[in-house]
């Protein structure tokens, strides 16, 4: 077994996936024949339940008729206007009073039920062997067919008997003697025989037993009860025995599926049977055919599977060689003529892969010197970046302190605040800020402003002083302060009031910037928050800023602008409520 693992292990893939495609198809085409077999037995048992259900059902229904049939032979028997008829026949009566006993009896078979659907005829036989016949179909029997009904009843002693057609007469017939109970003599008076219609009886509670493809057949001992005339042999289902089962029977080269189930309460035995040489013969062939196919698709799949595996090991045989290749150190990669064409499955993707990592690694080793070179100006450029604000300070005091050594109070005033927002700007390295620290880079820009814009700008900030250290994005509210007045107070003659307000609502914080200026049009807002409009100053636009809100907190979160022609606009951010403490 080790031996056999490690000769498969040691097979090449072609090789490997040719023995298990074999292995494969051998499997299937053994399950395959057994689970035809198996088939082929289930088909049997379904066909035995199917046949075997139809065929109780049919007998029970049969014969609960024919027990209702026995009824009324007793009770046609049991009669008392019968049974005193008979007896005064049996003592002696005139012509006359035989003639009104016919009649009178006749009449009372008739009401007790003699006329029923599936009664050919009721026959009554007084002692003298006089017949009193009703029905749609009554007959006279021969006298050795009376003679019959008397022999088999005479055994029964009253009770039941049942007897079989016959070449004269091709009814079944229900007949039981006729024994006077008064005082219980139970002396022989007559013999009443019904006849059956056993065509319409069979018809009606057998449907679709009786067909082209299968037949019923009513046994008791070896003879035939129902059909009259049957194509099957009668002494070939005489051997078969037992209560109930099914059996495939041999007749005149042929092969019948016969089912059988022997009635509880007569002596009767019932059988279907179906041709099965017409389904088995087609199975046969079909199962044949199958197995052809099997033998055609072994050899098909066999070549099939031997291409398929040169195709997929042929490019991995020629990237192993190219490996091998780079593994002596040359990284210079030679195109082969046709790789351009392969296919873009997991092997074309593989050498596509490898001639974009050979390319890649001849790169990185002649671009290694100038990226070093980059590192090392990248950091002389960091210690400029740390230089330079130092000298922008130092340069904006010496400039403060010139204009207070000059009395220009205005402009050290304009300079301290423009060093003091730099400086805030620059040191703060957190995105998040509290707002007390935002409000003072706001205050140190509009300080600037109001110089420039004297009594027409009207800054005011309503923000509770519990609300001054919630954390706020960075650089959120100065535009907004900025697009005011570049919006608004830029564009009126009056004085421009600017609002800063805050406040809470649930875990929410909801500051606001409004302004009185002339407003805008939806369209114009729309295109602000899209990010289509540059923006004036600092440019950080409304979609600047609403990306950095919802980078930060999520996408429930951002900013609203409010907005009407010479109705004012008022910027109104969503921020969570987070607090910060007093003393950060």
């Amino acid at each position: 077994m080790f031996k056999l693992k490690a000769l498969y292990t040691n097979l090449r893939i072609k090789h490997k996936m040719f023995v298990l495609i074999s292995v494969i198809m051998l499997v299937v085409s053994i399950l395959a024949i057994i689970i035809q077999q198996y088939a082929f037995d289930f088909y049997d048992q379904e066909i035995y339940k199917q046949s075997s259900k139809a065929l109780s059902l049919s007998s029970i229904s049969i014969e609960n008729e024919l027990k209702r049939m026995e009824k009324l032979t007793f009770m046609l028997s049991t009669d008392s206007t019968i049974q005193r008829y008979l007896r005064s026949i049996k003592s002696g009566l005139s012509d006359y009073d035989n003639y009104v006993v016919q009649l009178t009896v006749k009449e009372r078979m008739v009401n007790i039920g003699a006329l029923d659907k599936y009664v050919l005829s009721a026959q009554l036989y007084d002692v003298n062997d006089n017949e009193y016949a009703v029905g749609a179909n009554s007959i006279t029997v021969f006298q050795d067919r009376l003679d019959q009904f008397k022999q088999l009843t005479a055994v029964n002693k009253g009770g039941s008997t049942w007897i079989a057609p016959t070449s004269n007469d091709k009814s079944l017939v229900a007949a039981r003697e006729v024994r006077s109970f008064e005082q219980l003599k139970l002396d022989h008076i007559g013999t009443i025989a019904l006849r059956i219609d056993m065509n319409k009886l069979f018809r009606d509670f057998a449907k679709g037993m009786s067909s082209n493809d299968a037949n019923l057949i009513i046994m008791k001992n070896n003879e035939a009860i129902y059909p009259e005339a049957s194509a099957f042999p009668i002494d070939t289902l005489a051997t078969v025995s037992g209560e109930e089962g099914y059996k495939v029977i041999k007749y005149e080269g042929k092969q019948y599926f016969v089912t059988y189930i022997a009635s509880t309460y007569t002596e009767w035995t019932y059988f279907t049977f179906i041709p099965f040489d017409d389904i088995f013969d087609r199975v046969a062939k079909v199962k044949n055919t199958i197995l052809l196919i099997f033998a055609v698709l072994f050899i098909v799949i066999l070549l099939i599977a031997v291409s398929f595996a040169r195709g997929i090991t042929e490019p991995i045989e020629r990237l192993n060689a190219k490996m091998k290749r780079v593994q002596l150190g040359h990284f210079e990669y030679i195109e082969e003529p046709n790789e351009r064409t392969l296919a873009m499955d997991e092997a074309g993707q593989m050498h596509r892969n490898f001639r974009i990592m050979v390319e890649r690694i001849n790169e990185l080793i002649h671009e290694n010197y100038v990226k070093q070179l980059t590192i090392r100006d990248t950091e002389f450029k960091a210690l400029q970046a740390q230089i330079n604000p130092h000298f922008l300070y130092n340069t904006l005091e010496s400039i403060n302190w010139s204009a207070k050594l000059s009395n220009q109070t205005h402009i050290s005033q304009m300079v301290e605040a423009l060093g003091s927002l730099l400086r805030t700007s620059i040191n703060l390295k957190e995105p998040l800020i509290p707002m007390s620290k935002e409000l003072d880079i706001i205050n140190h820009y509009v300080t600037i402003q109001k110089y420039r814009f004297e009594e027409r700008l009207d800054f005011h900030v309503d923000v509770p002083e519990k609300l001054m250290y919630c954390s706020i994005p960075k650089l959120s509210l100065q535009p907004l302060v900025e697009n005011a007045i570049n919006y608004g107070l830029e564009q009126m003659i009056d004085t421009c009031m600017i609002k800063i307000g805050a406040y809470t609502k649930d875990n929410w914080l909801f500051i606001t910037v409004a302004d009185n200026g002339p407003g805008m049009e939806q369209s114009f807002v729309a295109q602000l928050l899209s990010g289509q409009v540059k923006t004036k100053g600092s440019g950080l636009g409304l979609k600047n800023i609403e990306d950095r809100i919802k980078l930060l907190y999520g996408e429930a979160y951002g900013l609203s602008v409010e907005s009407d022609p010479n109705g004012g606009t008022c910027v109104k951010l969503m921020l969570p409520y987070e607090m910060r403490d007093s003393h950060v």
